[in-house]
C-alpha cells in the first residue's frame, strides 16, 4: 500500500494556475485569459426543480431598456420553431413564481436562445405555483390559464442545472 502524500493548499492553487496557463497557450481555441465578473443570476423552473440562468440579451428594445440588458436585434432572425420556450407569468401569480423553461442543458431541444411566451391566469382561477411546462398544458386544458406566444427572443443561458425538488 502506498503512502498518501498531502499537498499544501498553496501548491494546489499554483498547480491550477499552471494548468490554466497551459490550456491558454495550448493547441485549443484561443479565447483569451479568464476573468471573473459579477452579473445578476436568476432562477427558473424546469420539471419541478430550479435552474440558474443569466439574462443577457433580448430582441425587444423596450425590454432591453427595462431590464438593463443588451438589445440584440439579430436575435429576431432566430427561427421561432427552433427556440425552446421560456414562460413568464404576467399579472396575478402564485407566491414564489419564477420563469418556467421548456428545456435545459442536456436535453436535445436546449438552446440559450428562448422564445418568450406569456402566461396569464384567467379571471376566477386561483394561481398555483407553476414549475413545469406539463403543468402549463394541464392548466390550459382545464381553462384556468392562457398562453400567448410573442415574437420576442431572449438569450438566457442556463448556467447551473438544479436537481430534485426546488
Amino acid at each position: 500500500m502506498q503512502a498518501r502524500r498531502l499537498i499544501p493548499a498553496g501548491l494546489v492553487a499554483v498547480g491550477a494556475v499552471t494548468v490554466a496557463a497551459a490550456y491558454a497557450s495550448g493547441p485549443g481555441l484561443k479565447m483569451g485569459p479568464e476573468q471573473q465578473i459579477k452579473r445578476p443570476a436568476f432562477q427558473g423552473y424546469y420539471d419541478g426543480h430550479k435552474d440558474t440562468y443569466l439574462n443577457t440579451d433580448v430582441s425587444s428594445k423596450a425590454q432591453a431598456t427595462q431590464m438593463h440588458v443588451n438589445y440584440a436585434p439579430v436575435l429576431k432572425s432566430v427561427p421561432l420553431k427552433s427556440a425552446p420556450e421560456i414562460y413568464l407569468v404576467q399579472g396575478k401569480a402564485a407566491s414564489g413564481q419564477l420563469a418556467v423553461f421548456g428545456s435545459e442543458p442536456g436535453e436535445p431541444s436546449y438552446s440559450p436562445v428562448w422564445k418568450e411566451t406569456i402566461l396569464r391566469w384567467k379571471s376566477g382561477a386561483t394561481p398555483l405555483l407553476i414549475t413545469s411546462d406539463t403543468q402549463i398544458d394541464s392548466r390550459e386544458k382545464k381553462g384556468q390559464l392562457t398562453e400567448t406566444a410573442t415574437a420576442v427572443r431572449r438569450n438566457c443561458p442556463i448556467v447551473k442545472v438544479g436537481k430534485g425538488g426546488s
